[in-house]
């Protein structure tokens, strides 16, 4: 499977694909087994770790001061960039309940993020989002079904 998935991110030209099944393969290899157990608990909170630290590296290193970030928040783009990360979160918590509710969702999640990468050549910052979004379709189609 993984060197499946390394052939799919070969062909989409998805640096992130590769460099995933390539470590995973290697750590597969070696016979490392642990760290399997240790990604799976710790891999999402460490990845949106290193996310978050990208995001804030302008903070730390002065180049945003404190007034340009008051006035991008008072901007009606950062009015929506609040309400966005509300959004967000909400969403991440209905993924979190969905994920403990039926983590065979998963392998779902997991192939949509796959196909959201080779075909709409989008970013996976992780299941919690794709998992809050499915259950908000979820919702939306309980809500239609007749």
């Amino acid at each position: 499977m993984l060197v499946v998935l390394l052939l799919i991110g070969m062909a989409a030209h998805s640096s992130l694909i590769v460099i995933a099944a390539c470590i995973l393969l290697i750590l597969k290899l070696t016979n490392v087994n642990f760290i399997f157990s240790l990604l799976e608990r710790r891999g999402l909170e460490m990845g949106l770790t290193f996310l978050l630290l990208s995001i804030l590296v302008p903070l730390a290193s002065g180049k945003a001061s404190w007034q340009e970030i008051i006035s991008s928040l008072a901007s009606f783009s950062g009015l929506l960039a609040v309400a966005g990360g509300a959004l967000a979160t909400s969403l991440n918590t209905r993924g979190l309940n969905l994920l403990k509710a039926d983590p065979e969702i998963v392998f779902g999640l997991l192939l949509g993020s796959i196909l959201g990468i080779v075909f709409l050549h989008g970013i996976p910052v992780g299941p919690l989002m794709a998992a809050g979004i499915t259950a908000l379709l979820m919702q939306l189609a309980r809500i239609f079904k007749p």
